[in-house]
C-alpha cells in the first residue's frame, strides 16, 4: 500500500508537491529521485483535476496530505531514528562535536584550554603513531566528519589510515586509506562536492554518510609514513539517540589495490560479503599501463552478484564511463551521484565514483560487485600493439554489429587482413584501486584486512612522472 502510494506520488505535479515532497523527506531514509517530482509538468490528474475547481483542490489536498502522512508516521520505519524530521520541526536529538578543542563533545567542556579564547584547535601525528577523533560508549549517529592536514601529498594521503569501529568491536568496519576514503582516488586531491563527499577548494576533506551505532563508537587516523604530521584539524558531529531499531545498518568501506589487474579477471570493487544490507557506491582509481599506447580502458562492464548469484550476475552494466552516467568516453565532471575527478591527463590516470542513492541496491544474503578489465582501440592499433608485445585477449569487434572473437582466455592475434576493420574490446593489465561503500547488519565482516602501507604508495604517480 504504501509503495502504491509512493507512485502515483511520483506522477503528480500540482504546485503543492514541492512542499510535501519536504514534509515526506522527514520521514524516509531515502525518498526516491524521480524526476517526475520536478519534471512532469503535464502529470496523468492534472487535467481532470484542474476541470473540478479550484475549492475541491484545496480540499481534497488538505485531506490527502492528511490521510497520507498519519498513514505513513503509523508505519515502523528505521528513518525514524537515522534521519531527522523537517527544519523546522523540534526532535529529541542531542548534538555533539568532537574536535581537538572539545574530545568526545562533552557537555559544557568545549574550548577550556585558554580561558574560551582559542587554545588547541588542532593535534599531530607522530610518524607511526595514531589519533583517535572520536571514542564513546552511547547510542548515536554520526553526520558529518571534516579533516584537514598540513600533508596533503599523494604519499601522506595513501599512508594515513582512517579506521572506524562500532560497538566495543575489535575489527574496524572501515579501514582505508585517508585519501580514497574522502573520494579523494590515486592520492591526487581535486575540487569537487557529491552527495556523500566534499573537497570545497581542495584542502579539506568532508564526509556526509550517516553512521549510527548502538553501544558505541572509536574513530582513529594512524600515520604509517615516516613523516609526521604537524597539524590536524577535525570535527566528527554526531548525535546520541535513545532508541535502536534493529533494522538498522552499520556503515562499512573497503578498499583494495592491484598494481597490475590479471589478465582476463574481473577486479574486485567489493569482495564477497555476506550479511543483509546496502551497497551504496564505490570510487575507483585508475592509473593507465603505457605498453596499450593511447588506447581506451574503460570498456569494462560493472557486475554485481547478488543473493546467490554464482557465474554470471543479477546487474550488469555496458562500460566504465555508461556505470557513472556518461558515454562515448570520458572526461572530469562531478555530480551529485557519479562524476570523475581525474580524467585522462597526462599521467594517464582516471578517478571517478558512482553513488547508488537514487537507484538503491539491498542485498539479502550476499553481495559482490566487480569490473571488467577491458579496453578499447581501432583493429590496426590492437594488431601493432600485439606485435610491440602488449598483453592482452581481444573479445569483440564492433563493427556496428558485434564481431565476438572471446573463447575462455585464449588469445587471438588481430590480424587486419583477417578480421574485420572496427573497435576492438581487449582484456587488459592496469594499476586499479577502489573504495567501496556498504552498509550491512553486523558491525564487522570477513573482509581481508588493508593491504600494507608499501602496496598503498608505491608506484604512485605526481606531475614529475611515476615515483
Amino acid at each position: 500500500m504504501k509503495a502504491r502510494i509512493i507512485n502515483r506520488l511520483n506522477y503528480l505535479n500540482l504546485r503543492n508537491m514541492r512542499m510535501f515532497k519536504n514534509v515526506m523527506t522527514g520521514l524516509f531514509e531515502v525518498l526516491p529521485k524521480n524526476p517526475y517530482w520536478s519534471a512532469n509538468k503535464t502529470g496523468f490528474l492534472r487535467g481532470d483535476i484542474q476541470r473540478m475547481g479550484k475549492q475541491w483542490i484545496r480540499i481534497s489536498w488538505i485531506s490527502f496530505y492528511t490521510f497520507t502522512l498519519c498513514f505513513l508516521a503509523g508505519c515502523n520505519h528505521k528513518s525514524v531514528f537515522i534521519k531527522e524530521p523537517a527544519i523546522y520541526r523540534f526532535a529529541e536529538l542531542k548534538p555533539r562535536w568532537s574536535s581537538p578543542e572539545n574530545f568526545n563533545g562533552r557537555v559544557g567542556n568545549g574550548g577550556k584550554e585558554n580561558n574560551g579564547a582559542k587554545g588547541h584547535p588542532f593535534d599531530s601525528i607522530p610518524a607511526g603513531k595514531s589519533l583517535e577523533l572520536l571514542h564513546i560508549q552511547e547510542a548515536g549517529i554520526i553526520q558529518r566528519i571534516w579533516i584537514t592536514i598540513d600533508n596533503r601529498s599523494p604519499e601522506m594521503l595513501r599512508s594515513l589510515r582512517i579506521d572506524m569501529y562500532w560497538d566495543d568491536n575489535s575489527k574496524p568496519a572501515v579501514s582505508v586509506p585517508f585519501g580514497d576514503f574522502f573520494g579523494v582516488g590515486l592520492g591526487r586531491t581535486a575540487t569537487f562536492q557529491n552527495v556523500f563527499f566534499a573537497n570545497p577548494e581542495g584542502r579539506s576533506f568532508n564526509c556526509f554518510i550517516p553512521m549510527p551505532f548502538k553501544k558505541g563508537a572509536r574513530i582513529s587516523v594512524t600515520n604509517e609514513s615516516s613523516k609526521s604530521i604537524a597539524k590536524i584539524f577535525y570535527d566528527v558531529d554526531y548525535n546520541l539517540v535513545k532508541s535502536w531499531d534493529e533494522d538498522i545498518l552499520y556503515f562499512h568501506a573497503y578498499w583494495h589495490r592491484d598494481t597490475a589487474t590479471v589478465l582476463g579477471k574481473d577486479f574486485d570493487l567489493l569482495p564477497e560479503i555476506k550479511g543483509r544490507g546496502r551497497f551504496l557506491g564505490v570510487n575507483i582509481g585508475v592509473s593507465e599501463n603505457p605498453v596499450y599506447g593511447k588506447s581506451w580502458f574503460g570498456e569494462g562492464e560493472v557486475k554485481m552478484y547478488l543473493d546467490g548469484d554464482t557465474d554470471f550476475p543479477t546487474l550488469n552494466g555496458t562500460g566504465t564511463e555508461d556505470y557513472i552516467g556518461s558515454a562515448w568516453g570520458q572526461g572530469k565532471f562531478t555530480n551529485p551521484y557519479m562524476g570523475c575527478t581525474i580524467g585522462g591527463d597526462s599521467l594517464a590516470q582516471w578517478s571517478f565514483y558512482r553513488y547508488h542513492v537514487p537507484d538503491p541496491i539491498y542485498f539479502s544474503e550476499a553481495c559482490r560487485v566487480t569490473i571488467q578489465q577491458l579496453g578499447g582501440n581501432l583493429t590496426a592499433n590492437v594488431e601493432k600493439s600485439q606485435k610491440n608485445g602488449a598483453s592482452l585477449i581481444p573479445v569483440a569487434i564492433d563493427t556496428g554489429t558485434m564481431f565476438l572473437l572471446y573463447q575462455n582466455f585464449k588469445k587471438i592475434e588481430i590480424d587486419t587482413m583477417v578480421h574485420p576493420k572496427g573497435w576492438v574490446n581487449f582484456y587488459r593489465s592496469d594499476d586499479v584501486s577502489a573504495t567501496s561503500y556498504f552498509y550491512l547488519d553486523r558491525p564487522s565482516s570477513e573482509l581481508p584486512v588493508i593491504q600494507n602501507v608499501f602496496m598503498r604508495t608505491c608506484n604512485l604517480r605526481t606531475q614529475l612522472g611515476i615515483k
